[in-house]
């Protein structure tokens, strides 16, 4: 096929891009800053929506990845990227014939804080989104799936917590936070979360735009089907990484309360950065989330091939530390 990839500068999409190139399709890419892919790349902001137009023009299906996916941030830059990018593509997909758009979004779309216990996609809310990240790609969500019709199969995937060799969304944080001494466990480090090895999420994005026309007009969560207890989880981080481990717990209504305030902060004084904790990320830590994926997996003839251990012995190797096992 002929795929425009947008958002092809990160992790996933860089494997994305691979992936599909592999498999012979014939790929384009669009993102503000060169990727150095083995693909025909365009320059250009997602909310352009003439550029992206002529970027999609020839293509039979785009992949859309582009997003802020930041913690925090003005909310005008999250509107530009992650609604009006997505409106833009739309926009672009239906200009230029393209039949086929897989549109990538989160399960943070359709949590309200409490914990989702072998939950399925529920309806994206913006007005109960615990995030700006969250709320605009709640947004964003419904836009795609809004465009859905004979002439434009619309899909859309939510991997949730994406990781592996150079991650910089969750591994990186982790483990600065771990060589720092500064990274608690939320609560008791019990509760079951489900995350997505790199190439997991690929293969299912890939199997998605073969999918997408006979399945479309719906929302699939993604992940290794593997739920475990969050305190595992970062402990087998911090061990491939070579770094301490979790010190120390914080209850979660305190860590809410405290990334709260720490959020409001940073706001305040316009700090850069991401700040230490925010109530987003206490509630990620903190309770419970994980997916039931017999439909995900129905839906895209798609089995996850690199189990959670192997996820962790590869991120071992690429740290060159000793055996996480």
């Amino acid at each position: 096929m002929k795929i425009l990839v947008t958002g092809a500068s990160g992790m996933t999409g860089r494997a994305l891009v691979t992936a599909l190139l592999a498999r012979g399709d014939v790929v384009t890419v669009l993102q503000r800053r060169p990727a150095g892919l083995d693909a025909t790349e365009v320059l250009a902001d997602i909310a352009d929506t003439e550029a992206v137009r002529r970027a999609a023009t020839g293509h039979e299906a785009v992949l859309h990845l582009a997003a802020k996916v930041d913690v925090v941030g003005a909310w005008a830059d999250f509107l530009r990227v992650n609604v009006d990018g997505t409106r833009s593509v739309v926009a672009a997909c239906r200009a230029a014939g393209v039949a086929r758009l897989v549109h990538v979004s989160s399960p943070s779309v359709a949590h309200a804080g409490e914990a989702l216990i072998g939950a399925g996609a529920g309806l994206a809310d913006p007005d109960s989104a615990r995030s700006t990240y969250s709320r605009s790609k709640a947004m964003a969500e419904r836009i795609a799936l809004g465009a859905d019709g004979p002439e434009l199969a619309v899909l859309c995937l939510r991997p949730h917590l994406i990781w592996g060799p150079g991650d910089v969304q969750l591994v990186e944080p982790v483990v600065q936070r771990a060589r720092a001494g500064r990274l608690p466990l939320i609560g008791h480090g019990t509760a079951l979360i489900d995350t997505t090895v790199v190439d997991n999420a690929v293969d299912a994005l890939v199997a998605a735009v073969d999918a997408c026309g006979s399945v479309h007009g719906q929302a699939l969560v993604v992940s290794n089907g593997e739920p475990r207890p969050v305190g595992e989880i970062l402990a087998r981080v911090c061990r491939a990484a070579g770094v301490p481990g979790p010190r120390g717990r914080v209850p979660l209504p305190v860590a809410s309360a405290a990334g709260a305030a720490v959020e409001a902060v940073w706001r305040a004084a316009r700090r850069p950065g991401v700040p230490p904790l925010t109530r987003f990320l206490a509630e990620q830590l903190g309770t419970a989330h994980w997916f039931d994926q017999r439909r995900t997996r129905a839906a895209l003839g798609w089995t996850p091939r690199v189990s959670l251990d192997e996820g962790f012995e590869r991120l071992r190797l690429s740290f060159g530390t000793a055996s996480s096992r």
